[in-house]
């Protein structure tokens, strides 16, 4: 599969705009809270994930003390977030492979493939959640792939079908403009939430569809 044509994605950019705004999120610097965010949002909704996620600052008070706890008491914790039993876990690991006083300050002097790397070295941490981190708290030039991201692209031709997410990764910075991932990332993420479902997207709804090689056939002209 030949590379997107820049111009293309310049338009689908553009019709998500139309539809979903130019969203803005100035980085906040705290890394280690969007790991510990990211974890708790495996395999659950937004909302169950910051329950899960007050939780633990309330109960706990910082990280340090997440670290050193009993694993029941930070599984009790992160119950609402679902899978507290490998979530918990692995948050401990995190934490105690880490140098949480430092862990802010070192990451963010880093570029972004040094921080990358020392992040996916993490116990159960890839691709997207090394990416939530880098550009939410640091504004660096990652994007994250999710199953949303993943199927919208995959759907409008800029993914190879069945591509592994490291390649879609890969993909996703290749094709996104400089300076436009956070945007990018959450106009597909909406747009895969709104519209383009996994079962029945409303494909007669889609602003994308004219730009869609697997939508409908119910292309109109502008």
């Amino acid at each position: 599969m030949s590379a997107p044509n820049r111009a293309r994605v310049r338009r689908i950019r553009d019709r998500l705009r139309e539809v979903y705004g130019r969203p803005f999120a100035p980085p906040h610097g705290h890394g280690l809270d969007e790991l510990i965010l990211t974890v708790l949002s495996q395999s659950t909704n937004d909302r169950n994930r910051d329950v899960a996620f007050l939780a633990l600052r309330r109960d706990f008070g910082d990280w340090a003390a997440v670290r050193d706890a009993d694993n029941a008491d930070v599984e009790r914790s992160i119950r609402p977030g679902g899978i507290s039993k490998v979530k918990s876990a692995r948050i401990q690991e995190i934490l105690r492979d880490i140098d949480i006083d430092t862990f802010d300050e070192h990451l963010a002097s880093l570029g972004v493939n040094d921080a990358r790397q020392e992040l996916v070295a993490l116990p159960g941490v890839g691709r997207k959640t090394a990416a939530c981190v880098l550009l939410f708290a640091y504004g660096m030039r990652d994007i994250p792939v999710d199953t949303h991201v993943s199927r919208v692209g995959t759907r409008l031709g800029l993914f190879r079908e069945g591509a592994p997410f490291e390649e879609l990764h890969d993909a996703m910075l290749a094709l996104t403009p400089r300076g436009q991932e956070l945007e990018f990332h959450v106009n597909l993420l909406r747009h895969g939430r709104r519209t383009c479902h996994s079962r029945r997207p409303k494909c007669e709804e889609c602003a994308l569809l004219r730009l869609c090689p697997t939508g409908y056939n119910l292309r109109q002209a502008d």
